[in-house]
């Protein structure tokens, strides 16, 4: 199985592309780890994780239907 995941701001820029896709990860948990590995710039960044446009604040199955996005640290005004 693969995961296509979106990628936005400083993630983008450190995996070189605005997606990535990502095999053999069942979970959000998973996820996170795998990337980590494959592009550890990612590693010091405490980006969130979106599926189906709903932050993941726990572990959560994946299937390649879901719509996966990384999302990194943002401030407002």
């Amino acid at each position: 199985m693969h995961v296509e995941i979106i990628l936005f701001g400083q993630l983008a820029d450190i995996a070189g592309s605005s997606s990535i896709v990502v095999n053999d990860v069942s979970g959000t948990d998973a996820l996170a780890k795998t990337v980590n590995i494959l592009y550890p710039g990612m590693a010091a960044i405490n980006y969130l994780i979106a599926v189906d446009k709903k932050i993941a604040r726990e572990d959560t199955a994946l299937s390649e239907t879901n719509l996966v996005a990384l999302l990194p640290p943002f401030s407002g005004g």
